[in-house]
Order: C-alpha cells, then sequence, then structure tokens
C-alpha cells in the first residue's frame, strides 16, 4: 500500500519504522490445524465462482485493527483523527496452471511502512469514486498496471492499520505477462508469490513482541527471502478465511 503520493513535493517526514526487528520477533504458533483451502479455488474459475457466492464468513480481528478501532473510538469522542480511507489491490497472476499473487517491496526512504512488503494501493483522492477506483489508480501509477488490465473480482472487509488507514483490499484477476513499471520513488522490487502458499495456514506464523505497551501479536508468512508480515500478511490472513468458508 502506497500512501506517500506527491511526498517528493512535501516537507521530509520522519519514517515510520517499526520499534523492533518483525524477524528476530519469536514465533509463538502456527496454524496448521485450522482446514486448508479447495484446490479449485487456486485456479481463475474457482476464484471467480467464490466471488459469485453468498456465504457467510467471519473475518479476523488482528491486534493492529484492535488498536486501530480502539483509536478509532477515541476520535469519535472528540479526542483523535478519524482514519484516512485508502484501498489495495491484491492482483492474483492468472497462470494457466496456478494463481500468484502480486507483491511490491516498499522503498526504504518512504514515511509509512518504508522497506516492507505491501500490495499497489494508497490512500482515497477526492477524485475516487470507490475503492475500486482507488485500487486501480495506485496500481496504475505504482507498478504500471492498466486499469483495462484488471479484471476486479470484489472487496474484502476493510482492515484498520497502526498508521491511521482504513483500507478496503480489492481482489482482481490480470493476465500473466504484463509489463510493469515500477514506481522508482515508492517501489523497490515487484514479485509474485503462489497464492496456494499463502492459503496455507501452516505458513500463518503467530509472532509475539512485547512492546512498552503490553504484547503484540502479529501474523507472518515468509517466502524464500521476502518476510511478509503485519497489514499485508493480515489481509492475506482474511482473505484465506473468506476462501475456506
Amino acid at each position: 500500500m502506497s500512501s506517500d503520493s506527491n511526498a517528493s513535493n512535501s516537507p521530509q517526514k520522519p519514517r515510520r519504522t517499526p520499534a523492533f526487528d518483525p524477524e528476530l520477533v519469536p514465533i509463538v504458533a502456527r496454524d496448521s490445524h485450522l482446514p486448508v483451502v479447495s484446490e479449485h479455488l487456486f485456479k481463475v474459475a474457482g476464484l471467480r465462482e467464490r466471488f459469485l457466492e453468498q456465504k457467510l464468513w467471519n473475518f479476523e480481528l488482528t491486534d493492529e485493527n484492535r488498536s486501530a478501532l480502539s483509536a478509532q473510538g477515541a476520535a469519535r469522542a472528540g479526542r483523535g483523527s478519524q482514519p484516512t480511507p485508502a484501498a489495495v489491490l491484491i492482483p492474483m497472476v492468472a497462470y494457466e496452471d496456478e494463481l500468484r499473487v502480486l507483491l511490491t517491496k516498499r522503498t526504504s526512504h518512504l514515511h509509512d511502512h518504508p522497506g516492507q512488503i505491501s500490495f499497489p494501493g494508497g490512500r482515497t483522492d477526492p477524485e475516487d469514486l470507490s475503492p475500486e477506483h482507488t485500487a486501480l489508480r495506485e496500481a496504475e501509477e505504482e507498478v504500471g498496471l492498466p486499469s483495462h488490465q484488471v479484471e476486479v473480482l470484489g472487496c474484502l472487509p476493510h482492515y484498520l492499520t497502526i498508521t491511521g488507514y482504513q483500507v478496503t483490499p480489492v481482489v482482481a484477476l490480470i493476465e500473466p505477462g504484463c509489463q510493469y513499471q515500477a514506481d522508482e520513488f515508492e517501489v523497490a522490487e515487484i514479485f509474485e508469490v503462489p497464492l496456494s502458499f499463502l492459503m496455507n495456514p501452516h505458513h500463518h506464523e503467530h509472532r509475539m513482541w512485547q512492546s512498552p505497551e503490553g504484547e503484540r501479536r502479529f501474523y507472518s508468512m515468509p517466502y524464500e527471502n521476502k518476510f511478509i508480515w503485519g497489514a499485508t500478511a493480515g489481509m492475506l490472513r482474511n482473505l484465506y478465511h473468506f476462501l475456506r468458508a
């Protein structure tokens, strides 16, 4: 998710770096006991079908969501600011034999989440007509993905981040072979991860950080040399719950 549009034209803000190294935080659990996602959902036809179904399912509140909800409650009581609307695109590259999720690594100088793994996306502009519009616009700006090559399937519930964003994840299909063009200011790398890997609960690590304010639990999903964690892992976790319903 990008939230630093036009940052080069504004005064430099201090970077919001985590107060800890998430890769060094101990793993306290894995979810190998949870049910697996049906393999047909890792193909284009199955994924399209799932988004047309009206199944009931429960999304998961992470510690980040709970902290953000607490801050949101304080804002409603007049003691803080309301979250900033934002949207990300969860692009599924539709290869013949599998779906792969397109992700980015943010550059290290950005104000929010520098150097972290994220989806293309960012804050909502006043001119945006919908979360889908925001996600598609940001994906074109960040990775050069033309909106006419994107098939939007649907949205997941809002995800509240500790940095003050209310993010709508927009799930979409894209054809393989797109020629991506990274925005060099925001995007250090573009890469893909198999959907089947990310939707395997055995790869969902629970990590527990002892912060000055108390324990903070977060998800991580390391893949090869990429450390996926935080809001990105939390949104993927909700995609898992949606697909297994």
